[in-house]
């Protein structure tokens, strides 16, 4: 496949301070951490407002998780519009879908089943939306600058998902679930709007600049494109389905693609299968109550805590090297619950398997140099949709794992196992470094836009 790299850029480490220069990045970035504090206010508030309707538990956690597993279809049937539609008429889209679903479960009285339906059909969706801003990302940071960039989101979408499920409990608390919907949706709103008013108008595929441009600005709606965000080539190739089942072949059928896929898929999978568990370790523990609630938050510390530490402070290269063994950090620590220890212990166990996440910041740049330049946005879209699935399908087989007679503990240990075999075979294929990037074809002239 052809690298999507740009210019060489050896061993050099970026900095925050660089990434937040560019513009574009900022006015995503911002969007979108937004966007996931509702995202958390939306998903706690409809998971209460389902359960004070029907008193059931089951429907509550069916309301929680919905909006998860129909990801991976709606990237596979849809995934290939984020590259063929003009990114900004996509996004604000994205956004303003979302709004009118906040604000249709708000207001309207619907049947659970039919509320459920809705928050699924429009989650087939989102993978599209999503791919589109981060290939846009992609395009807009070049090097390390994008690992960075990534970094940072990992960070900011830690905070963002903590303080949305802050302020959706004192939101419900101060004004009932259905007012509280309408509060996710006017920040969805608000993130359409910046989108629409600040993002210039581009081509699917453009990047409309450099690094450093003033991208945002308004004076890049002008002239060239205009009518660019009506445009686009949704009908061509045989339909967007086709092209989307076509384009997830050619990527899931690249050896390359696909082992940086699962590399990034399957120890976040175990550890969300564990960290699935957790209230349920607690409980046969028999800790104190709300216990379990300072264990669930190590992991996530930890997490925020390694993305800072490897993104900051390591260089590109030593971040590369240190994939293998931060992989086995996130699970190593895990398997000390086969001991069944106690709050304490089991802290620090879940503080240090969060430090581990961070190996996914030494597979960012490996991953975009494998990637076709047609096909970064459905490529995006469909990592983010399967580690997504996949999140929601661990905690239920370690469920069914501990069930059957291992315990909790003994369920944990075992996903922290499989983190550990995963390092092992990430070891057997991995280089120790990528390549430095080298230079980009220059682009060839854009066609005029096509009509929509």
């Amino acid at each position: 496949m052809t690298p999507t790299a740009g210019p060489a850029q050896g061993d050099h480490r970026a900095t925050y301070r660089e990434v937040l220069a560019e513009p574009r990045f900022r006015l995503l970035f911002s969007t979108r951490t937004v966007a996931i504090t509702a995202d958390a206010l939306r998903i706690t508030t409809f998971s209460v407002l389902v359960f004070s309707s029907t008193g059931s538990a089951l429907l509550s956690a069916v309301a929680f998780g919905i909006g998860f597993i129909p990801q991976l279809f709606g990237s596979l049937l849809l995934g290939s519009l984020a590259d063929r539609l003009p990114p900004r008429a996509l996004i604000t889209g994205g956004y303003a879908l979302t709004c009118a679903t906040a604000l249709l479960l708000a207001v309207v009285r619907m049947p659970v089943a039919a509320s459920l339906g809705v928050v699924a059909l429009v989650s087939l969706a989102t993978p599209v939306f999503h791919g589109a801003s981060s290939r846009l990302v992609a395009q807009s940071l070049k090097g390390d600058a994008y690992v960075l960039g990534r970094s940072l989101s990992n960070i900011a979408s830690a905070g963002a998902q903590v303080f949305g499920l802050a302020l959706g409990g004192a939101a419900v608390a101060a004004l009932g679930p259905r007012r509280a919907l309408a509060v996710s949706a006017v920040l969805y709103l608000g993130c359409a709007l910046a989108i629409r008013l600040r993002l210039p108008r581009l081509r699917a595929g453009e990047t409309g600049g450099t690094r450093g441009s003033t991208g945002c600005d308004s004076g890049a709606d002008g002239g060239g494109d205009s009518g660019a965000d009506g445009g686009g080539d949704s009908g061509a190739d045989g339909g967007a389905v086709r092209a989307s089942l076509r384009g997830a072949g050619l990527l899931l059928r690249d050896r390359t693609v696909r082992r940086l896929m699962v590399a990034q898929w399957l120890p976040v999978a175990f550890v969300a299968g564990a960290e699935g568990l957790i209230v349920a370790y607690a409980g046969e523990r028999g800790f104190a109550p709300g216990r379990y609630a300072v264990l669930m938050g190590c992991l996530p510390v930890g997490m925020l805590v390694g993305d800072l530490l490897v993104g900051r402070f390591l260089r590109p290269r030593n971040r590369e090297r240190l994939v293998v063994p931060l992989v086995a950090l996130a699970g190593l620590p895990l398997l000390g619950f086969a001991a069944e220890p106690g709050v304490g212990v089991s802290s620090c166990l879940l503080l240090l398997s969060g430090l581990g996440y961070a190996y996914g910041l030494g597979l960012q740049r490996p991953f975009l140099d494998a990637l076709p330049e047609d096909g970064q946005g459905q490529a995006f879209g469909l990592i983010g949709s399967g580690s997504m699935t996949l999140q929601g399908v661990g905690p239920v087989c370690l469920g069914a794992v501990a069930a059957a007679g291992t315990g909790t503990g003994g369920a944990i240990a075992l996903a922290g196992g499989a983190v550990v075999l995963t390092a092992g075979w990430i070891r057997t294929w991995h280089p120790r470094t990528s390549p430095a990037p080298s230079p980009a074809p220059s682009p060839a002239p854009s066609p005029s836009p096509a009509a929509h």
